[in-house]
């Protein structure tokens, strides 16, 4: 997979190529995914789209390089300010349209929350996404590090990451971190202007619908919501309705 410096370190990407015309697709992974996690969604969209899709994986995610630093409790605010705007001109996205899934979803609503004319942001897809630090999502994090320290969550994630210590540590650290309880994006919501699609699943272990409801009443673009009978990932438990909506929404969008 080809790789891509920003900031001094290399980025993993998959770049499927689509129509020019058409805004490209930013695809932001969740707290322990990368490129191959996405399981192809990311070009199956790109197939029923005929948009041009990019996916990347974060430092010290598949196989981009690792961090430089420990993760600081602002790596979202970090990676939507810095990252994405960097990786998206090193590319040529121009104005893209941002599909991320659970925290890649909360970087992505930040970025669109400080979108401006050096960044902008054609629409918005975000899959269970994170707003604030809910107690249903801690209880899920922290049965995460149960199953990666007594159960084989560990070997399941080593296939597919370079460091898979960093990888999950940076991410259940942070989550699990008593500063982190006060994390809370809502007051930047109202920065979206962009259209988005929000979907939530309904037995999500890692968050309630409150997230998308949020997302919902605080962006001053038009949001639509998607509720499914699914867990925290809809992209891959209930693959067929949500690519049928996903795909829908962009080929609607301006």
């Amino acid at each position: 997979m080809p790789h891509v410096e920003l900031h001094g370190s290399a980025y993993e990407y998959d770049d499927v190529p689509g129509d020019p015309a058409l805004a490209p697709l930013l695809f932001l992974h969740e707290g322990l995914g990368s490129v191959g996690l996405w399981r192809g969604f990311h070009r199956r969209i790109a197939a029923a789209t005929g948009r041009r899709a990019v996916a990347y994986s974060r430092l010290g995610h598949g196989f981009s390089d690792l961090p430089p630093a420990k993760r600081s409790l602002t790596f979202m605010h970090d990676e939507a300010a810095h990252v994405v705007p960097a990786l998206a001109d090193a590319l040529g996205l121009g104005a893209p349209v941002l599909v991320g899934h659970s925290d890649g979803a909360s970087i992505a609503l930040l970025h669109a929350a400080r979108a401006d004319a050096a960044a902008p942001v054609s629409g918005l897809v975000v899959l269970a996404p994170h707003v604030f630090v809910e107690q249903l999502g801690l209880d899920g994090i922290a049965a995460a590090r149960e199953a990666y320290t007594e159960g084989d969550l560990r070997a399941r994630m080593a296939r597919h990451h370079r460091d898979v210590d960093v990888t999950f540590w940076s991410w259940n650290d942070v989550w699990l971190d008593p500063d982190f309880r006060d994390w809370d994006i809502r007051p930047e919501l109202p920065g979206i202007g962009c259209p988005v699609l929000a979907v939530q699943g309904e037995v999500d272990q890692y968050g309630s619908m409150a997230h998308v409801e949020a997302v919902r009443d605080a962006a001053t673009g038009p949001v639509q919501l998607l509720t499914l009978r699914c867990g925290h990932s809809p992209h891959l438990e209930v693959a067929e309705p949500t690519e049928r909506a996903v795909a829908e929404f962009i080929r609607a969008l301006p």
